[in-house]
């Protein structure tokens, strides 16, 4: 991509040759790839004040990984210093402010400008978006805006009368002392399974509410130690063997997830000794048992969870709520006897708008419809990555990439490989628009939804995430990730609209 240098040779409003939403994982690593190629023209618009996504966000106590740290990171930037195999949220946060510095990103972002509405501009063949900082204008753009970027709040009755502390996991209030607090969580997903066991101690009762017990493992977390963080500073080639063996070990469950969910009685019978470890008393451990196959909803791990919620301090709820009251938490039992757990701290453990992303609202094609109304409730992209209707957008970590087993940095980084390749076909032929044709964008999806028939994603028995309101799973790849990776790693033009520029068109713009 034989390209540098600013393009806004006309215009007032800032022109660039491709902008970046958001600055996660997705941002920095589209950021570092369009760095090496040689473009300079790119902007980050970024609406926080530091980067860092989903793991500068999410900085509640316990926040980690739950894939192992040699696989959770950039292929072309291994970290020989993790301090542990699951890295807690600092390390991460960390690990890629660095990443980005060592890159030259920092000079490419622009903070506080939260993209409010990105429009395609037929006529000059540009996306025009207006941020909270300013307007800008793109030939392409590339949205790293992930699923878990904004926090879902539940429909509660009542909720916004509560007059305790009610905050989100993902908006924890580090300033709120839960010492001698009657605590209520709502919620038993991946973020509460980390905090409850930190913040049980503190707190003088903890009532976890939960509607569904979820599958959670042992997970086999341990000090790096002197020798493997020796090895992997010194020794070349230490690490990659670590994580491609990790990733490999990763690849195996997919045989149970999506091949034959019979292999799932071995990681169930795991689960109930899990279970059987910690927890005695008989009625805990049967609200704690999961009554569908290990899989449907994303296995959690901790060996701190059960303990946690087997101490004296701690209630377990799986009556429905009804209402939340100012100073209390009101649920009914099957029979219809209705009870008022008072507390005066409420935290939501209630996940992330996954399949309804606010970004896809605020992304709107030629004729001012936008990405979510195109979408309604059945998202789908070519590759995952691009959109018929809205040209040169990139979508990372889009619909069906997303996984249930191993690392998302890898599904990104088969992203930005294409996204790349796409972009130095464009400049090295003179294109300035690329849109997926119509018909390979639904062949593309009947193959996914075709190879999820079968999966434990859509016949375990679970109402997760995952699925859409019709049941469709428009959230996970539905099977081996080097599948995808092979289909990505290369552009397919002859899948495209493509529109060579005229050169009284230009308008200044580098083709």
């Amino acid at each position: 991509m034989p390209y540098e240098g600013k393009s806004n040779v006309t215009e007032a409003v800032p022109h660039y040759r491709v902008a970046v939403i958001g600055s996660g994982f997705a941002g920095i690593g589209m950021a570092v790839r369009l760095r090496q190629a040689g473009l300079r023209d790119f902007v980050i618009l970024e609406r926080a004040d530091a980067l860092g996504g989903t793991w500068r966000d999410n900085s509640y106590p316990g926040a980690a990984c739950d894939v192992p740290s040699h696989l959770y990171s950039f292929s072309f930037a291994p970290n020989p210093h993790w301090s542990r195999t699951f890295s807690p949220q600092p390390e991460i946060w960390e690990y890629m402010k660095r990443v980005a510095g060592e890159h030259g990103i920092d000079d490419h972002v622009r903070y506080g400008s939260e993209v409010t509405a990105a429009h395609w501009e037929p006529d000059r063949n540009r996306w025009r978006l207006e941020t909270t900082g300013g307007t800008v204008t793109a030939q392409f753009v590339v949205s790293g805006a992930g699923p878990l970027a904004d926090p879902s709040l539940p429909d509660i009755k009542g909720l916004d009368t509560f007059e305790g502390k009610l905050f989100h996991s993902a908006e924890w209030d580090h300033e709120h002392d839960l010492a001698g607090r009657r605590v209520a969580v709502i919620g038993t997903g991946a973020s509460a399974i980390q905090f409850v066991p930190r913040i049980q101690p503190k707190v003088d009762r903890l009532t976890l509410f939960q509607r569904t017990a979820p599958w959670v493992m042992f997970r086999h977390d341990r000090d790096i130690t002197r020798l493997e963080g020796w090895l992997y500073r010194n020794v070349p080639g230490a690490q990659q063997i670590a994580r491609k063996s990790i990733y490999w070990g990763r690849e195996t469950y997919v045989l149970g997830f999506a091949k034959n969910p019979r292999f799932l009685g071995i990681v169930e019978r795991l689960g109930r000794a899990n279970i059987a470890r910690s927890i005695k008393d008989p009625e805990l451990r049967r609200k704690l048992t999961p009554n569908f196959r290990a899989g449907c909803k994303r296995i959690l791990m901790s060996n701190d969870y059960y303990p946690a919620l087997a101490r004296p301090n701690v209630d377990v709820v799986t009556d429905g709520i009804v209402e939340v009251r100012p100073n209390s938490v009101v649920t009914r039992d099957a029979s219809g006897e209705v009870t008022e757990h008072e507390v005066d701290t409420l935290i939501l453990g209630t996940g992330f708008h996954v399949s309804d992303p606010p970004i896809a609202r605020r992304v709107y094609d030629s004729q001012g419809r936008s990405l979510a109304e195109y979408w309604g409730s059945d998202a789908q992209a070519f590759r995952g990555t691009t959109v018929h209707g809205y040209p040169n957008l990139f979508v990372l970590a889009g619909p069906n990439t997303g996984l249930g087993h191993t690392s998302q940095v890898f599904m990104i980084e088969a992203q930005i490989r294409y996204t790349m390749q796409a972009l130095k076909f464009a400049c090295k032929n003179g294109f300035d628009r690329l849109e997926p044709h119509a018909e390979a964008q639904r062949s593309y999806n009947e193959m996914v939804h075709r190879s999820m028939r079968g999966t434990v994603w859509v016949t375990g028995g679970c109402d997760s995430w995952y699925l859409n309101e019709e049941g469709r799973n428009t959230t996970l790849w539905p099977t081996f990730t080097w599948s995808y990776a092979l289909r990505t790693r290369w552009f397919d033009p002859h899948n495209y609209d493509l529109r060579r520029i005229p050169s009284t068109e230009k308008h200044g713009v580098p083709a």
